[in-house]
């Protein structure tokens, strides 16, 4: 099979899975309330107000499955949400993590949410990737960096999104994109592929759904 064939295939499978019922199935807000661990989980960091829910919202097609905010900060748990079986039986879980880098959150709340998200990462067996979002009007900033460290120290497999890529002239995120790559090469556990998306206009939805199909497939 050929590279384009088996990357339609697997957009085809994506466009499927993700066009079936998706439900928020759990809400947690420690360690000791996660759900069992069941099929594979893929979940989304980022900054508050980077997007991550209108991501989720764009991936299934649904307006209003995950929340979304104007308020920074809104998502103090880790929220579980759970979509139908391919025909093979595998199942994915989509996860969305708080937000971090909100600076005008009381300090307890944020060593709370830090807590959580590092003991969600090294303790999730099923975990098969995180995808960072990163604002394409911004690219890194600090806490992302900082972020990425913690992702290479635990050893977990990420990704880089960029989101609101409808919201910046093509030479920016051409820009942004390059800048990207570089610090990238930086982190060890980094994957190198980018993955640029606007939830507005569905513009790389359907190569992130192909994206997940894959591993999904790696880990059944």
């Amino acid at each position: 099979m050929t590279d384009a064939t088996d990357n339609a295939e697997l957009m085809e499978t994506g466009r499927k899975m993700f066009a079936g019922d998706w439900q928020f199935i759990w809400a947690s807000p420690s360690i000791e309330t996660l759900p069992p661990m069941k099929g594979v989980e893929v979940a989304f960091a980022g900054r508050s107000n980077v997007g991550k829910s209108s991501l989720i919202n764009a991936l299934t097609g649904r307006s209003a499955l995950a929340r979304t905010s104007h308020t920074p900060g809104r998502t103090q748990e880790l929220i579980f949400f759970e979509g139908p079986s391919l025909p093979d039986g595998a199942q994915l879980r989509l996860v969305d993590m708080p937000g971090y880098g909100y600076a005008s959150a009381p300090k307890a709340k944020i060593a709370s949410w830090t807590s959580l998200i590092h003991k969600y990462l090294q303790g999730r067996a099923n975990l098969a990737r995180v995808y960072v979002l990163i604002d394409s009007r911004h690219g890194f900033k600090d806490a992302d960096i900082d972020v990425l460290t913690t992702f290479d120290k635990s050893a977990v497999s990420y990704q880089v999104v960029l989101t609101k890529s409808d919201q910046v002239k093509s030479s920016e995120l051409e820009r942004t994109l390059h800048e990207t790559a570089a610090t990238l090469r930086k982190h060890p556990a980094a994957f190198p592929d980018i993955l640029v998306t606007s939830s507005r206009t569905g513009a790389g939805m359907a190569e992130l759904r192909a994206a997940m199909v894959r591993l999904l497939r790696e880990r059944t």
